[in-house]
């Protein structure tokens, strides 16, 4: 029997991101079931990870809601990480994935197989709370409800 990827047991032992900066409305976003991402309103450019100008215009960029769908661009497996809490997770999807509004985000997949990943694959973002008021956006195939 193949194993479901999914985020370990003991999400709130993963290393907590940069929740300052430029990265505070992020992570306020995920805490609010939200999935932002910043948009020049000077030339229009979406990018991700969030960063204090735009990379096309030097413009102050604004936090706008993604819809929370994409496409699995690629993916390794993880197969050996010997440092708690990713030990646990053995096998894990490492993926690039596409959202729609044209931006790309390094993630994680879960519920599916490892045989199920397919590049090009449509995903929904689910969003998990890892510890209060800290959520973390995995993928999850699109197709499973």
């Amino acid at each position: 029997m193949t194993r479901q990827l999914d985020a370990p047991a003991d999400i709130g032992r993963l290393p907590k991101a940069e929740i300052d900066g430029e990265w505070r409305a992020f992570w306020e976003g995920t805490a609010r079931g939200e999935l932002l991402i910043q948009r020049c309103p000077a030339c229009g450019r979406r990018q991700f990870y969030p960063r204090a100008l735009c990379v096309a215009c030097g413009a102050e960029p604004e936090m706008v809601p993604a819809c929370g769908r994409g496409t699995l661009y690629t993916y390794s497996i993880i197969r050996q990480n010997l440092v708690p809490p990713f030990a646990d997770m053995v096998p894990y999807a490492l993926a690039m994935v596409d959202l729609e509004e044209g931006v790309r985000m390094m993630t994680n997949v879960i519920g599916c197989t490892i045989e199920d990943l397919k590049i090009g694959m449509p995903l929904r973002v689910e969003m998990r709370q890892a510890d209060e008021g800290y959520w973390i956006p995995y993928w999850r195939p699109a197709s499973d409800g």
